[in-house]
């Protein structure tokens, strides 16, 4: 009777333990019938398209379609794919029924960067730099001027890794991601301006004016500064009155007439 209770048992744990490599084996086995390939936030941005992840999976592997899904070299593929920059991440892998998915994040850039070389970058919000091929431009605020893009940060070394000496673009970084936090802001200001002593410029949107931030030490007191003078100042005497708005001095506001 024991043994007959012990056959019983033993059977279905056989069977639990030999099912997943049954079906793992004869998964291996299984032709590749399709791709199906997933972008998050394609409408939003564009940066990666679905012929650009083929063009990386036919170009590291062949052909995949009608070979045995265990022959695909899927983290070959991954890893190809994590050289567009313009992915966050990218997971590939293989299901039962022979299909190839292959689910891409792009990043989210905070503000689009015209360096001095003269070409478009974006920035994400990892402060990862990777280069604009598209036509297509999401709404961001665009920083020029004098813009240096080393060699490491299009490595994917972030703009705020240790690795990257000072530069002012990780000044921008903070400063850009605070004005992307506040709504007045994000709203008012349209480009920044680098000059050749690192000092930054404000374009806003409304008014024929330039705000001249000086450096970016005490920029969050220096914007809550001519906030207030916006709220106060501005609707009294015009928003055209002064050509720069000068906030580089410490608790100082001083405007040029126009």
């Amino acid at each position: 009777m024991k043994t007959a209770l012990k056959i019983l048992f033993i059977i279905p744990v056989l069977y639990l333990v030999g099912l997943p490599v049954f079906m793992t084996v004869k998964g291996k086995k299984t032709p590749c019938s399709d791709i199906v390939i997933t972008i998050k936030d394609s409408a939003d941005y564009g940066f990666v398209s679905k012929r650009d992840i083929l063009n990386i999976i036919s170009g590291t592997a062949g052909r995949v379609t009608g070979r045995q899904v265990g022959d695909i070299p899927v983290n070959e593929i991954e890893t190809n794919l994590y050289r567009l920059r313009e992915l966050k991440s990218a997971d590939v892998f293989t299901t039962v029924d022979g299909v190839l998915h292959v689910v891409a994040d792009q990043r989210e850039p905070i503000m689009r960067v015209r360096g001095g070389d003269g070409v478009d970058y974006y920035v994400d919000e990892e402060g990862i730099v990777f280069r604009k091929r598209t036509i297509q431009s999401p709404r961001l605020h665009l920083v020029s001027g004098n813009i240096v893009i080393s060699r490491k940060m299009m490595e994917g070394v972030s703009v705020l890794d240790t690795a990257i000496k000072r530069t002012i673009l990780r000044d921008i970084y903070y400063l850009v991601s605070y004005i992307r936090s506040d709504g007045f802001w994000s709203a008012q200001i349209d480009q920044i301006y680098v000059d050749g002593n690192d000092e930054i410029d404000l374009i806003p949107r409304a008014g024929n004016h330039t705000v001249h931030l000086g450096t970016a030490e005490n920029f969050v007191e220096k914007l809550r500064n001519l906030r207030v003078f916006y709220e106060e100042v501005l609707p009294e005497v015009g928003w055209n009155k002064y050509s720069v708005i000068n906030l580089a001095f410490r608790d100082q506001i001083v405007c040029k007439r126009r």
